[in-house]
């Protein structure tokens, strides 16, 4: 078995759609990055790509990369997981924490873990998700970006 941690954090910004987790979520803002700049993927992809020893989402999907451009971070994910696959494989379980002023992420939570099951090929009880506040402080707390952190056990499949 091996743990990976991984992270990402976006700014936000108007006229871009918001998405958690692959979940497309109402707000006046969306993320901003090179692909599309799903925080919660980035950073269960990065989780992964640690637990394997596979090098970081920056190694294997550049942002200096044209083809990532606008890229649905789904597909890094489910690239990555075929490759731990190759290698024998396979998550066991995830735990991931949002950091967002707004918006609120409670109402939310269950379809950013029923999204994250689906795509990990896991029972929802193996996913938990939390939300954070920034607490009005910093980049988070002053509602200029999200953040997220992942932590992923894998087994040999």
């Amino acid at each position: 078995m091996r743990v990976g941690s991984g992270h990402d954090t976006h700014r936000l910004a108007e006229n871009r759609p918001l998405i958690l987790g692959g979940v497309v979520i109402p707000h006046t803002k969306g993320l901003v990055g090179h692909s599309d700049a799903d925080a919660v993927l980035h950073a269960v992809t990065d989780a992964l790509l640690g637990a394997a020893g596979l090098g970081d989402i920056g190694d294997a999907y550049p942002d200096t990369d044209a083809q990532w451009k606008n890229a649905d971070s789904k597909f890094f994910l489910t690239e990555t997981l075929k490759r731990l696959n190759q290698l024998g494989w396979k998550p066991v379980n995830l735990d991931v924490t949002v950091f967002a002023q707004e918006p609120k992420l409670g109402p939310v939570k269950a379809a950013i873990k029923d999204s994250l099951a689906h795509l990990l090929s896991l029972s929802a009880d193996r996913i938990n998700v939390k939300a954070k506040t920034g607490e009005k402080v910093g980049h988070i707390g002053r509602g200029e970006a999200i953040g997220c952190h992942a932590v992923v056990l894998i087994e040999q499949a």
